[in-house]
């Protein structure tokens, strides 16, 4: 079984923008804080934004602040990332990740979060 889909990703160019959407079968996502995690070839997998269960936090890594946005759609069951302004340095697999732990302030580490997708690849590149 799979919890979670993320879907959006593709090759835009330089400055473009994506949307990326995490959607759940089994899970009822505005229960769970999400994060946004990415993987390029060669790196480590680093966090890039999540938003709180109650919605309370959101936060977002430098590289992409003021570029991306993190949101809910909680009558679709959908957690999205609006990227705008992509750089060939975002280019990596995204996935989204669920906590289900109850937290004023989202975090953005990987060991928080116990459900994840299969990740979907954005390539940034003229």
């Amino acid at each position: 079984h799979v919890d979670l889909v993320e879907s959006g990703g593709g090759l835009v160019q330089p400055g473009g923008s994506l949307r990326l959407s995490c959607a759940a079968s089994r899970l009822v996502l505005d229960y769970y804080g999400i994060g946004w995690f990415r993987q390029a070839p060669g790196k480590e997998r680093e966090g890039v934004s999540c938003i709180s269960s109650n919605n309370i936090s959101t936060y977002y890594v430098d590289s992409v602040k003021g570029r991306f946005t993190i949101s809910r759609d909680n009558a679709k069951n959908l957690v999205y990332l609006q990227m705008n302004s992509l750089k060939q340095t975002d280019t990596a697999v995204y996935y989204c990740a669920a906590d289900r732990r109850y937290r004023t302030a989202c975090r953005l580490e990987s060991y928080d979060y116990d459900v994840w997708g299969q990740g979907t690849q954005v390539t940034v590149s003229s």
